[in-house]
């Protein structure tokens, strides 16, 4: 076995020492595994084990969890006793050297120590399957694909509307003209508590890779951040929760400028929480309206009305399933309503077909991408290009 784990090959094997023996795709894929050895990383007090990501992998056949990881001893216990797995480590590290599964799960939701994990995982040529948002600022996105790419190892992130049928029965109405011209991308966060700066970084995320689904990578942001009504300055930064972070604002507002001309917004204010909430995203066009909830198989509705008002025009409501508009469910199975079966069956396909999850750490980095750009916009008092030059967090730098 192979003590230089920083070069070791994809791991797609059963036998990470069978890597050794083949050379061609057509080979690899002759030598697939047919269960996938699943580690999980979790961290009790500090993100625990996330949207319950240590799960994620319950009822899928084609995988087993093999070790589960934390370093606190009392939830190492309590996990390793729920997911009836028998090799406990205190140490990721440690773990992966030891177990070298195939895929490995990072569960916390805390985002301090989400670099190190997956360049950990990443340098020993294992998969990867992550919470989300995708890491703390774009140097550490550049870092963990840097490591990915050199072992062709997949990383998958539980953005989860991005794996929905129903999303993808939108983009090809859309892409079909059923609703005219996209005019414009409206997406808000749950504007709780954490409203302005922290709800962007952690319910944004999801928002910005639904932007991203439909209207592809924004050429350019202009945003502003404010803080009890003043723009953010120094003084208003603070240590972020959830390991975020240098954070601040309570009131965040960014334009983006689309592919296709059109524009994306996002907004979000402290305390101005809706019941039922307005998470999500909204896609207004020349001939109505389309409202994608967050999920994989959430709440899609159209308005087809080109005055965007039913008072006026009699119109309303009507729902889009994943076979079209007003048309029964017909994908009705468990996997389809468990938020992360979706998302684990397409990185085992992605690994089989060798090629990249819907999901990827491209549109991960991509995400963080569009929510670093609303503070570098503020930074700099203008409008900034994406992709971004700096790539440290634009907070660091007022």
């Amino acid at each position: 076995m192979r003590s230089d784990t920083s070069v070791q090959a994809p791991r797609i094997f059963r036998d990470p020492r069978d890597v050794l023996k083949w050379g061609t795709l057509d080979q690899e894929r002759d030598c697939m595994a047919e269960t996938y050895r699943v580690a999980i990383i979790g961290s009790t007090g500090r993100g625990d084990y996330g949207h319950h990501l240590d799960e994620a992998w319950n009822g899928v056949e084609q995988a087993e969890v093999v070790a589960v990881c934390d370093d606190d001893p009392q939830g190492l216990e309590k996990t390793a006793d729920k997911l009836n797995v028998q090799r406990k480590y205190r140490d990721y590290r440690t773990m992966l050297d030891e177990v070298r599964p195939d895929i490995a799960t990072i569960c916390p939701r805390w985002i301090d120590q989400r670099r190190e994990m997956a360049v950990a995982a990443a340098q020993r040529g294992i998969h990867i399957y992550m919470e989300k948002p995708f890491c703390r600022n774009l140097e550490e996105a550049d870092q963990i694909i840097a490591a990915c790419e050199r072992t062709h190892s997949k990383l998958a992130i539980a953005h989860w509307t991005r794996y929905s049928p129903k999303l993808d029965r939108v983009r090809r109405l859309i892409e079909a003209g059923r609703f005219g011209k996209v005019l414009e991308y409206r997406g808000r966060g749950k504007e709780d508590r954490r409203g302005g700066g922290e709800d962007l970084w952690v319910l944004g995320t999801h928002v910005m890779d639904m932007i991203r689904a439909l209207a592809g990578q924004p050429a350019w942001c202009f945003a502003t951040v404010e803080q009890d009504g003043h723009a953010v300055t120094r003084e208003d930064v603070t240590d972020g929760p959830e390991g975020i972070g240098p954070l601040a604002g309570d009131a965040v507002h960014a334009t983006y400028g689309c592919p296709d001309g059109s524009r994306a917004y996002f907004a979000s204010v402290r305390g101005v929480a809706a019941n039922p909430t307005r998470f999500g995203l909204q896609v207004y066009c020349s001939h109505g309206i389309v409202e994608l909830m967050e999920g994989t198989m959430p709440s899609v509705k159209c308005l087809r009305d080109r005055s965007w008002s039913p008072a006026r025009s009699g119109k309303s409501w009507e729902n889009i399933s994943s076979q079209g508009f007003q048309k029964e469910e017909t994908l009705t199975d468990s996997r389809y309503f468990d938020r992360h079966r979706l998302a684990v069956l397409d990185l085992l396909e992605a690994i089989d077909q060798q090629r990249l999850p819907k999901s990827s750490m491209y549109e991960a980095r991509g995400a963080v991408e569009m929510i670093a750009a609303v503070f570098e916009s503020h930074r700099l008092g203008g409008p900034v290009k994406l992709p971004l030059e700096n790539r440290r967090n634009p907070l660091t730098l007022l």
